[in-house]
């Protein structure tokens, strides 16, 4: 049997591991998990995609049409002092 070394942060490790021990898992387990079903999936087991922050997702892309025709440009506020005030109370 082989054995795998990963360096990994502290907190990030501790997390993983009261993650997978809620889910009644060990970290090795839940790696071992994570290998056999990139195996049988002959890929990664979910989708990894590069974020292009160039490229605006559909909701961010609707707000600029918006904001360019002059439409939708209503909120749940009554008027810009009430929008401040709900923003500075946070």
């Amino acid at each position: 049997m082989a054995t795998i070394q990963v360096r990994i942060d502290d907190n990030v490790k501790t997390e993983a591991d009261t993650l997978f021990s809620a889910l009644g898992l060990d970290t090795s387990t839940a790696v071992r998990m994570f290998i056999a079903a990139a195996i049988e999936n002959d890929g990664m087991p979910f989708a990894v995609k590069r974020i292009n922050s160039r490229k605006p997702n559909a909701e961010l892309r609707e707000a600029m049409e918006d904001a360019r025709l002059n439409h939708n440009l209503h909120g749940p506020y009554s008027s810009a002092e009430v929008a401040m005030r709900s923003m500075l109370d946070g």
